[in-house]
């Protein structure tokens, strides 16, 4: 089965603590520095405190040779001021356009500029005639103009790009905003060069352009019903407290309003370094790495913080109902509060979610989901520093209300406080939690989140990471009680309904062209890129750790040993899928809802998550897996659990008919949901026409007709076929093969289904329009056109192309529509190279824009798509990211095995990050504008667009294509 382990990383202190379980150790390092370490503390990390209060938490872990950052600064939402909401996310976009130093080329006279435009603001913000008003904005649109002729936009995207840095963003939320980057670890210097830079000052540098990227979010966020229904939570759950009373995007009346002059203040409020941490996880030398941080962020200069006064809230007493209306499908939440992290409240009531729901055996997952009496149900717990929220939420089964999936969810509380439940499922929570955490720990990007989560929300490390003794305490009379004390009617829910959605918008500013400034750097980013560093060698995946071998005939084994942990994963890989058997799917889904001649489908989730073990069974178009892992002390009876299961199946009828029902109004839902219209249903229909993969489903009669005797088959048969097994863990391959030729019950005596099908593609050669009118204030476009089929001399030339046209935020699409004409706030463009060499590659282009900027939009994009701008400086940065990021990064564990599978399977002997590191080296921008010529230039494109009927301008598509208006119907097919 699937495992979703929601596991709260927050944290909070009250009164309330818990006893200490862990060992602070104080120490001093070789150069004379004092730092904390924790015991236990699995990461072996240590923390420490410069003498400006900056905290900096480092661990060492070298899988590959790169680096995963976070800088913390506790400056979330909740500090901004009531009158001017917004201030600390729209601060975190601002850090993004430099400083005095990064990202101009006269900083004294684009001051002078920048002074005028904040002054300007001023005045904006103060006048209410509409006509004063649009006079002011359009003089604000005048210099900022003229400011922008010395910025040179995306220069710190440009500066992390040439690092070879990747996922490079940021997050604002309640307590907090994050600066992330993870880069190879030899440029780990320049890396904290540019940021001490960063942080020790702030420009609002392109500030209208970049205020209306954040009306183009603000409105994206009104279009979700999933945020408008968390919204409607927390402002009824936090009457008082900034969590419920404004939002981390701010009030449209605020965002129409900014004030400079205020985001400076809170910058210089809370942007000091005793308010922040820098969080560090990969492949570093510790001593040496805290030298490097004091060096470069020691000289900021701390200041005293104001002192937060949490508003406090009455205690809930009854229930507090909302509502939402949108065009999704129906849904509802609930939720209790508690107390913040460092309160036994708060952690007991992570243990009852978990109970409740831990994607395997809780109440909810069996008693609900696996018995089909709702649509889908979930719980977990939210823990911030000053409450905690227990949430559960779920969708209707057709002709179910909401109401009654609320009754649903609550019945599963109730057998809690009857203490309905079997004990050993504390000991199983507690022990799957172990497992998570050791898989996390062979992750950069978890363990510096973990560090993250320990400043975030002030709390010691070592009482962070070793809450689980706490847990391991909790008794079932402990949780009886807890739940019988505090779950009653004192929860706040929200039932979003379906229908018409009334919803305010930020409205189009006139703003004017800004230039790009592309042949341009700043002094600070000549100094930081010619900064030496120790070259890191590619080293290109290796499969000598692999061996090769058989459990028995038509069997084989590929067998890696696992040296770092006590865990194992197993799969037996079959090279068929949906697109050989439309039925093979439906057998899979029918899987989860059963079990087999031994053991109930109850009975078998409770005895995998005994073993602190997990399964699963999928399939794509040509490839089913069938996966095993956990716990290596289990491996020998998970396994025969898992194959006793695979070959006897037990089907059931009236389970099956449920299951029908659920899949029936699960198509109902998914014609509701705009990203599946768009993304699925039509990228589909523009490419196949009505008949598609995506189409090529079991009607409902022929679901009605289908003998669930038939699905079990075809999985008891599935040992019939040729399949691999490949084994990541710590047991020697003589021990593997041993059980497995005990257990694996394989008799490969039948060949590989064959495809009976075949779609082709549409010829795609004249330009078109799909619309689709669905109910939002965005319009969103995706453009499509059809290039040639799969030629592997395409890949290295193709990585390139898409690292300079629209691969990040410095590259030309990007730039172009964003940055300098903000017509957009999510915009890409990529040639996709198809994995099947009998299909064709395509030309993805996507722009989401509000309804009266689509125009402009799609307009902007056709002119990248039909003529690109040359640069040498973006050219030599896309190069110099991608070799970075080959050298630096490492194929390891499990990845090895399929990494060597698939290039089997596709006959590849050439290792592709070779070949495309290689060409780079010669690479010129006549390759790249050749490669536009050829496969991107003026080709038939087709227009996929969803947005309101009543905001779109058809004339204006028209334009652009004979308009196709499509039925949910013609998307879908049912």
């Amino acid at each position: 089965m699937m495992k979703l382990f929601l596991f709260s990383v927050l944290t909070y202190f009250v009164s309330i603590s818990f006893a200490q379980n862990y060992q602070k150790v104080i120490g001093t390092d070789n150069n004379g520095l004092r730092y904390i370490e924790y015991d236990p503390d699995p990461l072996n990390s240590r923390m420490y405190i410069l003498d400006n209060g900056l905290q900096v938490y480092l661990t060492d872990y070298k899988d590959e040779p790169r680096i995963q950052t976070y800088i913390a600064v506790r400056a979330g939402s909740k500090y901004d001021p009531s009158t001017k909401t917004g201030l600390a996310h729209y601060l975190e976009h601002l850090m993004f356009k430099g400083t005095k130093k990064i990202g101009t080329s006269n900083w004294k006279k684009e001051d002078f500029l920048l002074k005028e435009i904040k002054a300007l603001y001023e005045v904006y913000g103060t006048t209410t005639d509409s006509l004063k008003r649009k006079e002011i904005y359009q003089k604000i649109d005048s210099v900022s103009l003229m400011a922008a002729s010395y910025a040179i936009p995306n220069e710190y995207d440009r500066l992390l790009s040439e690092m070879g840095a990747t996922g490079t963003n940021a997050y604002t939320s309640f307590e907090q905003t994050v600066y992330v980057n993870e880069i190879p670890s030899n440029e780990l210097e320049k890396w904290l060069v540019t940021e001490s830079e960063r942080f020790s000052d702030f420009v609002p540098r392109l500030f209208h352009t970049e205020l209306e990227t954040v009306y183009e979010e603000k409105n994206r966020t009104l279009d979700n019903d999933n945020r408008q229904m968390w919204e409607e939570l927390f402002g009824l759950m936090f009457q008082n407290h900034q969590y419920g009373t404004q939002t981390t995007i701010g009030k449209v009346e605020d965002l129409k309003n900014p004030s400079i002059v205020e985001i400076g203040k809170y910058h210089d409020t809370y942007y000091v370094p005793n308010n922040m941490a820098i969080c560090i996880s990969g492949d570093i030398d510790i001593e040496k790495t805290i030298m490097l941080v004091k060096k470069y962020f020691g000289a900021l200069e701390p200041k005293d913080l104001p002192v937060y006064q949490q508003p406090f809230e009455d205690p809930i007493i009854g229930v507090r109902e909302g509502k939402v209306i949108g065009p999704n499908a129906e849904m509802m939440v609930f939720a209790y509060r508690f107390e913040g992290y460092d309160s036994k409240r708060s952690m007991m009531s992570e243990l009852v979610s978990m109970l409740l729901s831990n994607g395997e055996a809780g109440l909810i997952d069996i008693n609900l989901n696996q018995a089909q009496k709702i649509q889908g149900g979930y719980s977990y717990s939210y823990r911030l520093n000053d409450y905690s929220m227990h949430i559960l939420g779920g969708k209707p089964k057709n002709g179910q209300s909401l109401e009654e999936v609320k009754k649903q969810l609550i019945s599963q509380i109730d057998l809690l406080k009857e203490g309905d439940f079997d004990e050993w499922l504390l000991k199983a929570i507690v022990n799957d939690y172990k497992i998570s955490k050791i898989k996390k720990l062979e992750s950069n990007k978890y363990r510096a989140q973990d560090l993250l989560s320990s400043f975030v929300y002030d709390v010691e490390f070592g009482q962070y990471i070793n809450e689980l003794k706490e847990l391991e305490k909790v008794s079932k009379s402990d949780v009886v009680n807890f739940v019988n004390k505090y779950y009653r009617d004192n929860y706040v829910v929200v039932y979003k309904e379906q229908g018409e959605a009334k919803r305010d918008h930020v409205t189009k500013p006139q703003i004017s062209q800004l230039p790009i400034n592309r042949g341009i750097t700043s002094q600070f980013y000549d100094k930081v890129i010619s900064m030496p560093v120790q070259e890191i060698k590619p080293s290109y995946v290796s499969f000598s750790s692999i061996e090769h071998d058989k459990v028995k005939k038509g069997v084989p084994i590929n067998y890696m040993l696992n040296r770092e942990n006590d865990l194992f994963e197993l799969y037996y890989v079959y090279e068929f899928g949906k697109i050989h058997d439309p039925k093979l799917s439906l057998a899979i889904s029918y899987m989860n809802y059963i079990g087999s001649d031994q053991y109930s489908a109850k009975e078998l989730q409770k005895e995998f998550y005994k073993l602190g073990c997990s399964y699963s069974i999928s399939s794509n178009d040509k490839r089913t897996t069938i996966s095993l892992s956990g716990l290596n002390q289990n491996f020998d009876e998970s396994l025969a659990l898992l194959e006793s299961f695979l070959a006897n199946p037990k089907s059931d009828s009236v389970t099956y008919q449920k299951m029908v029902l659920k899949i029936l109004k699960g198509r109902t839902d998914r014609k509701t949901d705009k990203n599946t219209i768009l993304r699925k249903a039509m990228s589909s229909y523009a490419k196949y026409g009505e008949k598609s993969p995506f189409t090529d489903i079991l009607s409902k009669d022929e679901l009605a007709n289908v003998d669930p005797s038939v699905l079990t088959t075809k999985i008891s048969s599935l040992s019939s076929y040729p399949h691999r097994v490949l084994y990541y863990g710590p047991k020697q391959l003589d021990e593997v093969k041993s059980s497995l030729k005990k257990q694996h019950k394989a008799k490969v005596k039948k060949d590989s289904p064959k495809i009976d099908k075949v779609y082709e593609y549409l010829n795609m050669d004249q330009p078109v329009v799909y619309f689709y009118d669905y109910d939002m204030i965005q319009s969103e476009v995706l453009v499509l056109s059809k290039s040639v089929q799969f030629d592997s001399s395409l890949i290295a030339p193709t990585q390139l192309f898409n690292e300079y046209f629209g691969g990040n935020m410095s590259s030309i699409v990007f730039q172009e529509i964003r940055e300098s004409r903000a017509l957009a706030y999510s915009v890409y463009s990529y040639y996709s190279l198809t994995e099947d060499s009998s299909k064709n590659n395509f030309v993805v282009s996507y722009v989401g824009t509000q309804a009266d900027k689509l125009p402009e939009a799609v307009g902007g994009m056709n002119d990248l798509l039909d003529s690109i701008p040359e640069s040498a400086e973006v050219l030599a940065n896309a190069k110099q990211s991608i070799k970075k990021q080959i050298a630096s990064m490492r194929i390891t564990k499990s990845s090895v095995l399929f990494e060597e599978l698939n290039r089997e399977l596709k006959n590849q002997h050439r290792d592709y990050n070779k070949v495309t590191y290689d060409y780079l080296s010669s690479a010129s921008f006549k390759d790249v504008s050749d490669f536009h010529k050829s496969y991107i230039a003026k080709p038939s494109r087709v227009y996929l667009v969803i947005g309101s009927k009543d905001l779109i301008d058809f004339q204006e598509l028209n334009k652009l294509g004979k308009v196709k208006e499509l039925t949910l119907e013609q998307l879908f097919g049912y």
